[in-house]
């Protein structure tokens, strides 16, 4: 386990929100459900109180704070994607019943913010040839999924 791991809130849909997690990248599992001992704000006794599971070979926690929290932008999570294929299930699926952004962000049906992005793009914007990079930020800029034969097509200035 982690030292230093995220903890996400919800109001009662802890355990439904880890397992669409998990069923979503390789290397995840749900490691632990603890329920509550007692009633509490969190829920009745025997209800689940949190649920430590592992997204992509990362620890996480789920806990059921009992209300209501917004998340925001301030704190998203951020996916690599090896190619457009895995970009467009996981955008599909993180993406239904939530919001879709911009620039490859959406929120998911639980509030939580994602970025689903090619591994590509961080070098397509590193290229030295400012006017290369130039087009592929004016892609992304206009982007809500990423498509990877898009920005390339930027980036070759076609």
């Amino acid at each position: 386990m982690s030292k230093i791991s995220p903890c996400l809130w919800f109001a009662g849909e802890a355990e439904e929100a880890a397992n669409f997690y998990v069923s979503l990248l390789p290397d995840s599992r749900i490691d632990h459900v603890q329920r509550n001992v007692a009633d509490g704000p969190g829920g009745k006794a025997g209800s689940v109180l949190m649920v430590r599971f592992t997204l992509a070979g990362e620890s996480y926690l789920a806990l059921n704070g009992g209300e209501k929290c917004e998340y925001n932008h301030a704190v998203s999570f951020h996916i690599d994607c090896a190619d457009q294929a895995e970009i467009d299930r996981l955008w599909q699926a993180l993406g239904e019943k939530g919001e879709l952004i911009h620039c490859g962000w959406l929120k998911d049906r639980y509030g939580v913010h994602w970025q689903i992005v090619p591994s590509i793009l961080p070098t397509l914007l590193a290229d030295p040839d400012q006017a290369k990079a130039q087009r592929v930020m004016a892609a992304v800029l206009q982007a809500i999924k990423f498509d990877i034969a898009a920005l390339q097509k930027a980036y070759d200035g076609v």
